[in-house]
């Protein structure tokens, strides 16, 4: 018989359910605390009744355990220097959506060899994420499909809708049933009403197919999320960082009736895709922030413990920190950043790590 379906699929791979891959390792009481108090945190900064500003700052995306570690561990103590002004989320990306073709994330090609052993991506992302909770540092990332958060939403505080998929119908509803507050990204056109859009559609209730704890299929039925707020990364048509951009921004939302709180992502567009260039985007808001804009409640950096980039070649000689994806400022210039953008906030200075 000549087949109907399936014809271009070479093989279907049980995955682990996301229950059984969470009772492999019990979360401990202090993620448990660091992922409830960090998102009520976001919650309160969101709502204007906290003054402090998010800085979501960390890898492009990980892929070597050791090293998001090491850089989680030096951010833990950085983010403690600067609480009373900057609430330090590090990014913590395991999903990358292509353009055309390319390394998809930790989750989808865990090796870096395209074996696609996403059943030990899924492992590997859970771990991190238990042991960056732990230690006390929240974590952010960005989700593109409705199955990954089954297997780690209970260990994020803030997640993004990237400028590829704020658009998408499917991002919206699995948006409208998350548990944490979720940035849209303007288009990668610069449009802001495509986020406007989205924004609204995510305060809705939705039911869509998904999976339940145990991996089967299902109709998930929403709630509707009203923790949605506008992230500017620019678009085509350039930055979209400066007061003018911010001022139409804040216009556009009220208008639509929402919030106008709204974040700056200093790389992508708003960097001219150069990650040297994010102290001016990073600079620039910091400075509007201090003359009193104070619906500009966060900024985006991507940073990882050494600069640069590199490209995916033989996984064995790959040089340790750097990212394998957009390039990245190093940590010496994101503790500048951040020890600045303190002293400039809070009128006073403050020591680097040792």
């Amino acid at each position: 018989m000549t087949p109907l379906q399936n014809v271009n699929v070479r093989e279907t791979v049980p995955l682990i359910s996301p229950r059984y891959l969470k009772l492999e390792e019990e979360i401990s009481d202090a993620a448990v605390r660091t992922v409830v108090e960090s998102r009520e945190v976001i919650k309160r900064i969101i709502a204007g009744t906290d003054s402090r500003m998010i800085v979501v700052v960390g890898p492009c995306s990980i892929h070597d355990h050791s090293a998001a570690l090491e850089y989680a561990a030096k951010l833990k103590q950085l983010a403690q220097k600067v609480q009373d002004q900057l609430f330090v989320v590090m990014r913590v990306y395991f999903e990358k959506p292509r353009t055309i073709v390319g390394w998809k994330g930790l989750i989808n090609d865990p090796h870096l060899n395209d074996t696609f052993d996403i059943g030990t991506g899924l492992r590997m992302a859970r771990r991190i994420l238990l042991e960056v909770a732990t230690m006390g540092l929240p974590a952010a990332t960005e989700l593109l499909e409705p199955i990954t958060p089954q297997y780690i939403a209970d260990l994020i505080v803030l997640t993004a809708i990237g400028a590829r998929t704020t658009e998408s119908p499917t991002h919206r509803q699995m948006a409208s049933g998350l548990s944490m507050p979720v940035g849209f990204k303007n288009g990668t056109d610069g449009s802001l009403q495509t986020a406007i859009d989205a924004m609204q559609a995510a305060r809705s209730p939705h039911s869509f197919l998904g999976i339940d704890a145990d991996g089967k299929t299902c109709i998930v039925n929403t709630k509707g999320n009203p923790w949605g707020f506008l992230i500017l990364r620019g678009g085509r048509s350039g930055p979209n960082f400066d007061p003018a951009s911010l001022a139409e921004a804040t216009e556009r939302l009220l208008q639509a009736k929402l919030s106008p709180r709204l974040m700056v992502d200093c790389s992508h567009a708003n960097s001219n895709k150069d990650y040297t260039k994010q102290r001016q985007p990073w600079q620039s808001c910091i400075e509007q922030r201090l003359a009193g804009n104070e619906n500009l409640i966060g900024l985006m950096l991507e940073s990882n413990l050494n600069p640069g980039n590199q490209p995916l070649s033989d996984p064995n000689r790959l040089r340790y920190g750097v990212s394998i994806t957009d390039g990245c400022i190093g940590w010496d210039e994101t503790e500048e950043l951040i020890l600045s953008a303190y002293e400039q906030l809070a009128g006073e200075p403050v020591a680097a790590q040792a």
